[in-house]
């Protein structure tokens, strides 16, 4: 069931726990090492950028990517649901890779995604820019962005919001650890804001040092960084940006 656990505070998060704790205008909440994000006191699952269907609109374009990535992110995306058995999943814009994403799914994959969402109370598909007019028939609803509480879910951040949760922007960190340079997917907030990390199986990351990011979060943030089933904590002083190619 989804509820809160205890959680040491440090660089890495201790005892048996691999998820990281962090409040939000009130709001406590875990980043999970999975890249979702868990509100416990309101059964909250919410994940950004699943971007199904990616791989066949590479290959469309004659980029040959296997065939995989909608069952793979739909596989993790199960195993979460069942892990934590939500009230509610939000997804937070990109769930589509395009429009036409839906009509390109293997029947198989359809029907798993539409079991999935049928499982859920509510489920809530918030508009992105791949994805403005998510399909119909696979369950769930769709909105613009949503308020619950303190927090607002969108998938583009804004500069200055206040209480908001979004994705888009994929962001990942490179620190140095255990005498070499790591670079993974993370969660990055300021105690204002937070960015989800892209939860698809072929979407990559950002640095969060990109000028992508400016502006939208405090001079001092932090990132929760996912390394090998565990969530690391790092101040931003830690990162480093990505090497000249």
């Amino acid at each position: 069931m989804l509820s809160a656990s205890p959680q040491a505070h440090g660089s890495a998060c201790q005892g048996d726990d691999s998820r990281a704790a962090l409040t939000l205008c009130g709001a406590d909440l875990l980043a999970d090492p999975s890249g979702a994000l868990l509100w416990p006191a309101e059964g909250i699952l919410a994940v950004a950028d699943l971007h199904l269907e990616k791989g066949s609109a590479f290959a469309a374009r004659g980029r040959m990517l296997p065939p995989y990535d909608t069952r793979a992110t739909l596989d993790r995306l199960a195993e979460l649901i069942a892990r934590e058995r939500p009230a509610r999943v939000l997804c937070l814009g990109d769930s589509f890779h395009d429009r036409h994403a839906a009509e390109r799914m293997d029947p198989a994959d359809v029907e798993r995604l539409r079991g999935l969402t049928a499982a859920v109370a509510d489920w809530v598909w918030i508009t992105g820019n791949h994805d403005p007019d998510p399909p119909q028939g696979l369950g769930g609803r769709a909105v613009a962005e949503l308020s619950i509480g303190p927090l607002t879910f969108r998938h583009e951040a804004q500069p200055g919001a206040v209480g908001e949760l979004s994705g888009h922007l994929h962001p990942a960190a490179a620190v140095a650890l255990a005498g070499r340079r790591v670079r993974e997917r993370c969660f990055a907030h300021d105690g204002a804001k937070l960015i989800l990390p892209a939860f698809g199986s072929f979407t990559g990351g950002l640095n969060v040092l990109d000028a992508a990011f400016d502006g939208l979060l405090a001079r001092r943030f932090e990132v929760l960084m996912t390394v090998r089933g565990r969530v690391y904590r790092f101040p931003c002083a830690r990162l480093s940006p990505d090497r000249a190619r």
